[in-house]
């Protein structure tokens, strides 16, 4: 463990050290946001003596602070090693902030951290605090009798199995772990909960869970509920069949709530199966009935019961029950291909019929349990239980309690019955509660849409979305000015906005947001038609897509079907879908195959056979596609990759395949493929092995269309590489997205810079540049979008040898209201240009501002680091320079500002730093 993590705190001050000496260290990024819709909460910390105060951790967001109820936010994480969030715990007396790190959900888009970090500082510095194996943390619970003792729950590796899970305690502030509850390589813990009243009773619920790319099993023999006496100390399992909890194979996630030492409350994820019930005469047909019907009996089939069944299904209209009988009877299907039509993974994840949501409650201290109520719980866990697992009891009132599903419940009668908390503002899915023991009907919820908070009991709710914490997938721009940029979110939709968007609350006022959404689900790939950037592609998970004009607000649907009697398609969670540069009404669509539509979405045809390995049996979508690029240099030369690491190649449009793949690593994820725009037989490849917990880089080159590779990670730290992109001007110049960040090279891959000044450590899931503005923009997945302006970095290799580059300099508009304000109350307006330049040496240069005529105006120092520099200029003129000006210029008058400064006039004007020098303009 000790050795674990000193290697992690080798690997930070590793790219702390290569971010101190990148040449791109001082090229900004900015936050565009947006964060009115948010990201999923994983935890929420209240102060219980100031309620006002507290901290939401987000999955992949980080950790923030808010000191005025939600009204604002500040992020106290920023310079932490990780922004991926499992739990966190507060010592309110004395400011020590617990983070567990990795999100203690497991889902396709949940990420693993990197142990417990740990700030004495109230979040200013923070110390890697042991555990670094445990990668996904269920709770965290601090002794509220001796801080220095520390409970935690480690849920442990999300794809693999591995050692360090269970439950740990530190007697000395996380100097020294001791694993106090060890069950198994893939059993670890949920939940912990701590009993109001003596701080030696913890509860906490084992959880038997492991995911692959094509299956999640979330449930196990080994969940259960164990009891500690001792503050933790140690541990006895009380969930036995003598005890009235189930037990078995389908016991699932658990939630816990202690009212007091001996009452509890525990939320489970009932895996079992519910008792069949057969469809009664007269229901219509069910997708059973067909499974062993005969020709004969299909050919019975009531014409009008039949045609019900197949629009009820969403079938292709083309299938009717004349044509689908005629092609029964002539054995071109089977009865039994109606019901397999409507199958594959994505069906048998989101439509089995299990128990579901289930309260139980002991009254003597775990021995025994009972169920609280009588019917099933519908509707509150869907099929994924294993998303949820939140509930919280009234510190006052033992029946008063709280669960947390896709709805928000509460029970006034101890769990017999329930109602809804939801309103129109609340978002779905709920992680994370806090109930406030001192105030009846205060509540702070966390759930995938932010924080929300309520002060009469859910009646109604205030949203508290300050945070850009958004988790794109993919982004993309138009071609306008300014430019807008598109997004699919995690749990949010599919938004766009403009690419000058600035965080203010100004658009409250007129409630007019910048960014508008255009679709729901979780939102994935956007295709923008460069003729109308109106006509946009956009869609959510498992390839359900649309075609939208933003202005007249038409949309048509989009999910190609197979032909009935064929294999089902197979959809990727994120199905990737492109415009042909050479025909912008051809839409691309990956499913295990490769399908083209010619006529804007309308209609599809499959252009390829199987792309993949061909599937494996799970309730996850597998052998799929996840990547289309195709050339710019020839129609129909199109690369595919999948997610279980094929990439195939065609030259033809599909007329013939080529698999380029072989001589790659095996069985890792295509995450990107791309084709070169500056070489028509030059291609790029990223895999990723995160569901193999493989955290190493994976890039590689091509300059013969796949024939041979070269590995281009250089020195690429060790997290997995989601995106690649080409610069469009420089083909020397490339940038990846990592799940840790940005980083960008001058020599296509040989060596790599850390690009990160004003960016946390965030996975990255996309890059796209804006050409004509020069901007990078990138796609977090928890902290929203982010732009850089690239203009000088794309001139690196022209300059590199010289010793000072000044960069271009936007004209400056003039305005006599420089140095006022609009009232006594308002800010001064103070205008400033930057100014970029780059120098071959670390050092201090001289900056000097020049008339047309070159009287010197201005001089300041500046520090510069060897790369890339910007500094600030007032646009004024020094005492010295305004005299050396009127001298020669006797008749000019340079008027005096009501802040006091003197501005330059309208004009030519020079920046000279050494033998460098650049002209800008203030008109």
């Amino acid at each position: 463990m000790k050795k674990l993590t000193a290697l992690f705190g080798f690997l930070f001050l590793l790219i702390g050290i290569n971010a101190q000496n990148t040449l791109v260290k001082n090229v900004p990024f900015t936050n565009i946001g947006p964060s009115i819709m948010s990201g999923r909460v994983v935890d929420i910390d209240v102060n219980p003596n100031q309620p006002t105060e507290f901290y939401v951790a987000y999955a992949s967001g980080g950790l923030w602070y808010t000191n005025n109820n939600g009204t604002s936010f500040t992020s106290v994480a920023d310079n932490a090693p990780t922004q991926n969030m499992g739990d966190i715990a507060v010592d309110w007396d004395n400011g020590t902030i617990w983070i567990g790190t990795g999100e203690s959900n497991s889902s396709r888009s949940s990420y693993s951290g990197i142990g417990m970090l740990k700030s004495t500082d109230k979040g200013k510095t923070w110390v890697n605090a042991g555990l670094a194996d445990s990668h996904h943390t269920g709770r965290i619970i601090i002794n509220k009798n001796n801080p220095e003792e520390v409970v935690v729950g480690a849920i442990g590796h999300l794809y693999t199995p591995n050692a360090e899970r269970g439950i740990f305690k530190t007697f000395d502030g996380g100097k020294t772990w001791k694993n106090v509850l060890f069950i198994n390589e893939n059993t670890g813990i949920i939940d912990i909960s701590a009993s109001p009243t003596n701080a030696n009773i913890l509860y906490a619920a084992s959880w038997e869970r492991e995911r692959k790319a094509w299956d999640f099993d979330g449930d196990g023999e080994n969940s259960a509920i164990y009891k500690s006496s001792d503050a933790g100390s140690t541990w006895t399992k009380l969930t036995d069949e003598k005890s009235g909890f189930p037990t078995g194979s389908g016991v699932g996630r658990i939630g816990l709530a202690t009212f007091n030492d001996a009452v509890v409350y525990a939320l489970l994820d009932n895996q079992n199966r519910r008792p069949e019930v057969k469809t009664a005469e007269g229901e219509g047909l069910k997708k059973d009935d067909f499974k062993e019907m005969s020709v004969g009996e299909f050919l019975k089939l009531d014409d009008k019961k039949l045609d019900t069944y197949l629009k009820d299904n969403d079938f292709d209209k083309k299938y009717t029950s004349e044509t689908v009988k005629s092609l029964v009877k002539k054995g071109k299907i089977k009865p039994s291909d109606l019901k397999t039509y409507l199958e594959d993974a994505n069906f048998v994840l989101l439509n089995s019929e299990v128990i579901g949501a289930e309260v139980y409650k002991s009254e003597d201290g775990g021995k025994t349990w009972k169920k609280t109520h009588e019917n099933y719980l519908d509707d509150v866990y869907s099929s994924y239980g294993y998303y949820f697992g939140i509930m919280a009891v009234n510190t006052s009132n033992e029946n008063k309690i709280y669960i947390g599903g896709v709805p928000l419940l509460k029970s006034d009668d101890g769990g017999k019955t329930f109602i809804s908390m939801d309103q129109e503002n609340l978002h779905s899915d709920h992680q994370a509660l806090w109930v406030n023991p001192k105030l009846n009907g205060h509540i702070v919820n966390g759930n995938d849409g932010g924080v929300n908070t309520t002060y009469d009991d859910g009646k109604n709710w205030i949203k508290n979305n300050d945070p850009a914490v958004g988790q794109f997938y993919y982004v993309n721009v138009d071609n306008q000015k300014p430019y807008n940029v598109y997004g699919g979110l995690q749990d949010n939709g599919v938004w766009y906005g403009t690419s000058d968007y600035k965080a203010s609350k100004r658009w409250e006022a007129s409630g007019d947001y910048p960014y508008k959404s255009i679709g729901g689900g979780d939102g994935m790939q956007v295709q923008i038609d460069n003729r109308d950037n109106n006509i946009v592609y956009a869609g959510s998970q498992f390839g359900y897509y649309y075609r939208v004009n933003l202005k007249t607000k038409v949309r048509i649907s989009i999910h190609p079907m197979h032909e009935l009697g064929d294999s089902p398609y197979r959809y990727n969670w994120q199905a990737p879908i492109l415009l042909s540069k050479h025909n912008q009404d051809i839409l691309y669509m990956g499913a295990n195959k490769l399908l083209r539509s010619m006529n804007k979405g309308e209609t599809f045809e499959a252009i390829s056979e199987d792309l993949t390995t061909g599937g494996k049996k799970g309730n996850v979508p597998f052998g799929t596609t996840t990547t289309i690029s195709e050339s710019p240099f020839q129609f129909g030369y199109i690369y595919v990759g999948s997610d279980d690491g094929y990439v195939n190649v065609t030259t033809n449009s599909g007329g013939s395949w080529t698999r380029i793949s072989d001589k790659l690593p095996q069985e890792l994820w295509v995450s990107r493929v791309i084709a070169s725009q500056h070489e028509k037989e030059r291609v790029y490849v990223a895999l990723n092995g995160l569901r193999n917990d493989d955290f190493k880089p994976y890039l590689f080159l091509s300059e013969n269309g796949g024939s041979t590779w070269k590995s281009i990670c250089g020195n690429l730290p060790n997290f997995p590489v989601n995106v690649i992109k080409e610069d469009p001007n420089e083909e020397a110049i490339l940038y990846v997205g990592t799940d840790n960040g940005v980083y960008v090279s001058f020599d296509k891959g040989e060596n790599w810079q850390p690009f990160s000044n004003g960016l946390p450590k965030v996975a990255v899931h996309d890059l796209v540049i804006q050409s004509e503005a020069k901007d990078l923009v990138i796609g977090t997945h928890g902290r929203s979008i982010y732009k850089a302006n690239i203009a000088a970095i794309q001139q690196f290799n022209t300059i590199k040898d010289k010793s000072v580059t000044i960069f271009e300099i936007p004209e400056v508009k003039h305005s006599p209201r420089w140095g006022s304000s609009w009232s006594l109350w308002d800010e001064v307006n103070e205008p400033k240009i930057s100014i970029p330049f780059y120098v071959s040496n670390e050092g201090t240069v001289e900056v000097i501002i020049t008339s047309e005529d070159s009287i010197e105006l201005n001089r300041f120092s500046v520090q510069a680091d060897k790369g890339f520099n910007f500094t600030d200029y007032n646009l004024a003129y020094s005492e010295k320079g305004k005299t050396a000006y009127l001298k020669k210029y006797k008749s000019t008058e340079i008027k005096k500002a009501k802040n006091g400064t003197y501005y330059l006039l309208k004009g030519k004007y020079f920046v000279k730093i050494g033998e460098a020098k650049k002209a800008f303009e203030v008109k």
